[in-house]
Parts: structure tokens; sequence; C-alpha cells
């Protein structure tokens, strides 16, 4: 892939719980790990009842330059939208160049 693909500046985030100190519950509270220049692309999306409301989702591959420690905990947020990371695929040739992640929209953890 070449350098110019990776045109989206986005938010790598993971989530930090946290006590809510007036009612003691746990609470998400998502901090920024870094902002890393990715390519982001829509592949399907869906439409589905939960809960008695349609819900719609998006699937999407986001590819990033390699960094290690990037797990499924974490989500990609690019102007106001919110990534939830499925699972992070090493690139096939070196494994330690590129970082697939395939993605939902949509449905958010947070």
């Amino acid at each position: 892939m070449r350098t110019g693909k990776l045109r989206h500046l986005v938010s790598l985030q993971c989530n930090v719980p946290s006590q809510d100190m007036a009612t003691g519950a746990m609470v998400d509270n998502w901090i920024e790990v870094a902002r890393l220049w990715a390519s982001i692309e829509p592949m399907s999306a869906r439409e589905f009842v939960a809960a008695h409301a349609v819900q719609s989702e998006v699937t999407t591959r986001i590819t990033i330059r390699f960094r290690a420690g990037i797990t499924a905990a974490m989500r990609i947020v690019y102007r106001g939208s919110i990534y939830n990371i499925a699972g992070v695929l090493a690139d096939r040739q070196s494994g330690v160049e590129y970082l697939t992640l395939p993605c939902s929209e949509g449905v958010n953890r947070g």
C-alpha cells in the first residue's frame, strides 16, 4: 500500500473504566492512545431490529501502519464516527508493515 492511501487522521482509543463518584457505578472512559494515519474503506451495510428499534451497522476495513499492542477492545474514532475493532490482521508479506482492522460502525460500545 502506498503512503498516499493513508489519508485519514484517526484517533485510536482504549477504554479505562472508572467509578462514578455520585452513583458508584462503573462507567466507560475512552482515552486517546494515539493519532494515526489510516485508510478507511466501507465494505457493507445492514439493518436489523434490536429492542424494537431499527439499527444499522456498516462494516469497514481500516488499514494503518503496524503498531504493537492494538486489540479488539480498542476503537477508532474518525470525524465523530466510532468504529469498533473486530480483529487485528497483520499484512501477508512481512507481518510488520501494515495492520488491517475489520471494524463495525453504528452499534457501539460507548
